[in-house]
Protein backbone atom coordinates (compact mmCIF):
# COMPACT_ATOMS: atom_id res chain seq x y z
CA UNK A 1 0.00 0.00 0.00
CA UNK A 2 1.04 3.40 -0.51
CA UNK A 3 1.02 6.14 1.91
CA UNK A 4 0.62 10.03 0.80
CA UNK A 5 4.62 10.42 1.00
CA UNK A 6 5.06 7.43 -1.01
CA UNK A 7 2.72 9.39 -3.31
CA UNK A 8 4.27 12.84 -3.35
CA UNK A 9 7.55 10.80 -4.04
CA UNK A 10 5.94 9.16 -7.05
CA UNK A 11 4.87 12.77 -8.26
CA UNK A 12 7.77 14.18 -7.86
CA UNK A 13 10.10 11.81 -10.08
CA UNK A 14 7.84 12.01 -12.70
CA UNK A 15 8.50 15.76 -12.55
CA UNK A 16 11.80 15.60 -12.05
CA UNK A 17 13.53 11.70 -11.95
CA UNK A 18 17.17 13.20 -10.98
CA UNK A 19 16.19 14.53 -7.67
CA UNK A 20 18.89 13.29 -5.18
CA UNK A 21 18.18 11.63 -1.82
CA UNK A 22 18.09 15.01 -0.24
CA UNK A 23 16.22 17.36 -2.79
CA UNK A 24 13.82 14.49 -2.16
CA UNK A 25 14.05 14.36 1.45
CA UNK A 26 13.51 18.60 1.52
CA UNK A 27 10.37 18.62 -0.50
CA UNK A 28 9.03 15.71 1.52
CA UNK A 29 10.00 17.17 5.07
CA UNK A 30 12.04 13.65 5.41
CA UNK A 31 15.78 13.33 5.95
CA UNK A 32 17.68 12.14 2.35
CA UNK A 33 17.96 8.22 4.09
CA UNK A 34 14.39 8.47 4.51
CA UNK A 35 13.80 9.85 1.36
CA UNK A 36 16.66 7.59 -0.49
CA UNK A 37 15.05 4.35 0.88
CA UNK A 38 11.60 5.18 0.21
CA UNK A 39 12.45 5.68 -3.12
CA UNK A 40 14.80 2.57 -3.24
CA UNK A 41 11.48 0.61 -2.08
CA UNK A 42 9.36 1.79 -4.67
CA UNK A 43 11.65 0.68 -7.36
CA UNK A 44 12.48 -2.54 -5.97
CA UNK A 45 8.40 -3.29 -5.65
CA UNK A 46 7.97 -2.09 -9.31
CA UNK A 47 6.21 1.24 -8.63
CA UNK A 48 9.14 2.96 -10.38
CA UNK A 49 9.53 1.07 -13.27
CA UNK A 50 12.65 2.85 -14.92
CA UNK A 51 14.49 6.14 -14.56
CA UNK A 52 14.24 7.19 -18.49
CA UNK A 53 15.22 10.93 -20.21
CA UNK A 54 12.30 12.61 -22.65
CA UNK A 55 13.73 13.03 -25.30
CA UNK A 56 12.58 16.37 -27.99
CA UNK A 57 11.35 14.02 -31.54
CA UNK A 58 12.01 17.49 -33.47
CA UNK A 59 15.84 18.28 -32.25
CA UNK A 60 16.74 14.63 -33.45
CA UNK A 61 14.33 14.49 -36.64
CA UNK A 62 11.15 12.86 -35.66
CA UNK A 63 9.07 15.27 -37.09
CA UNK A 64 6.14 13.12 -37.97
CA UNK A 65 3.91 11.18 -34.56
CA UNK A 66 1.10 9.02 -35.94
CA UNK A 67 -1.11 6.62 -34.16
CA UNK A 68 -1.74 3.48 -36.70
CA UNK A 69 -5.11 1.31 -36.02
CA UNK A 70 -4.52 -2.38 -37.08
CA UNK A 71 -7.16 -4.98 -37.65
CA UNK A 72 -6.20 -8.41 -37.89
CA UNK A 73 -7.26 -10.81 -40.72
CA UNK A 74 -6.52 -14.00 -37.73
CA UNK A 75 -6.40 -14.15 -34.24
CA UNK A 76 -4.65 -17.31 -34.39
CA UNK A 77 -2.02 -17.50 -31.49
CA UNK A 78 0.95 -18.13 -33.69
CA UNK A 79 0.04 -15.55 -35.84
CA UNK A 80 -0.72 -12.99 -33.66
CA UNK A 81 2.80 -13.72 -31.27
CA UNK A 82 4.75 -13.25 -35.04
CA UNK A 83 3.10 -9.90 -35.29
CA UNK A 84 4.06 -8.78 -31.76
CA UNK A 85 7.42 -10.02 -32.57
CA UNK A 86 7.75 -7.97 -36.08
CA UNK A 87 6.33 -4.92 -33.31
CA UNK A 88 8.69 -5.21 -30.85
CA UNK A 89 11.59 -5.15 -33.57
CA UNK A 90 10.43 -2.38 -35.01
CA UNK A 91 11.89 1.26 -33.14
CA UNK A 92 9.30 3.20 -35.18
CA UNK A 93 6.62 1.95 -32.93
CA UNK A 94 7.17 2.99 -29.90
CA UNK A 95 3.76 1.66 -27.97
CA UNK A 96 1.31 -1.05 -28.63
CA UNK A 97 -2.12 -1.10 -27.11
CA UNK A 98 -4.64 -3.80 -27.78
CA UNK A 99 -8.40 -2.86 -27.80
CA UNK A 100 -11.92 -3.66 -27.99
CA UNK A 101 -13.96 -2.70 -30.92
CA UNK A 102 -12.97 -2.78 -34.71
CA UNK A 103 -9.45 -2.24 -34.52
CA UNK A 104 -7.52 -5.02 -32.46
CA UNK A 105 -3.77 -2.58 -31.96
CA UNK A 106 -3.36 0.75 -31.82
CA UNK A 107 0.51 1.89 -32.28
CA UNK A 108 1.88 5.32 -31.72
CA UNK A 109 4.61 5.97 -34.15
CA UNK A 110 7.33 8.14 -34.57
CA UNK A 111 9.00 8.58 -38.19
CA UNK A 112 11.14 11.66 -39.53
CA UNK A 113 9.10 12.47 -42.88
CA UNK A 114 5.97 11.02 -44.14
CA UNK A 115 7.60 8.87 -46.44
CA UNK A 116 9.05 6.74 -43.42
CA UNK A 117 5.78 6.59 -42.02
CA UNK A 118 4.18 5.11 -45.47
CA UNK A 119 7.27 2.72 -45.97
CA UNK A 120 6.16 1.35 -42.48
CA UNK A 121 2.26 1.03 -42.85
CA UNK A 122 2.95 -0.75 -46.49
CA UNK A 123 6.43 -2.20 -46.83
CA UNK A 124 6.34 -3.75 -42.88
CA UNK A 125 2.65 -3.30 -41.50
CA UNK A 126 0.42 -4.49 -44.27
CA UNK A 127 2.64 -7.26 -45.52
CA UNK A 128 1.84 -9.38 -42.36
CA UNK A 129 0.00 -12.24 -43.29
CA UNK A 130 -2.32 -11.44 -39.89
CA UNK A 131 -2.94 -8.21 -40.79
CA UNK A 132 -6.24 -7.49 -42.44
CA UNK A 133 -6.26 -3.48 -42.38
CA UNK A 134 -4.73 -0.49 -41.36
CA UNK A 135 -5.84 3.10 -40.89
CA UNK A 136 -3.24 5.30 -39.56
CA UNK A 137 -3.99 9.00 -38.21
CA UNK A 138 -1.30 11.91 -38.10
CA UNK A 139 -0.39 14.20 -35.02
CA UNK A 140 -0.99 17.58 -36.30
CA UNK A 141 -0.50 19.24 -32.45
CA UNK A 142 0.20 17.88 -29.05
CA UNK A 143 -1.20 20.55 -26.93
CA UNK A 144 -0.96 18.47 -23.89
CA UNK A 145 2.17 16.17 -23.63
CA UNK A 146 2.50 12.77 -22.18
CA UNK A 147 2.07 13.76 -18.28
CA UNK A 148 2.18 12.22 -15.43
CA UNK A 149 0.09 9.42 -13.73
CA UNK A 150 -2.58 10.38 -11.62
CA UNK A 151 -1.14 9.40 -8.19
Amino acid sequence: MLDDLDRALLRLLQTDATLTAEALGQALNLSGSQAGRRRARLEATGHVRAITARLDPDRIGLNVQAFVQVQMASHAPERARAFLRLLEGEPRVVSVWTLTGEADYLLRVWCATLAELNDLVHRVLLPHDAVARVQSQIVMDQPKRDGPLPV
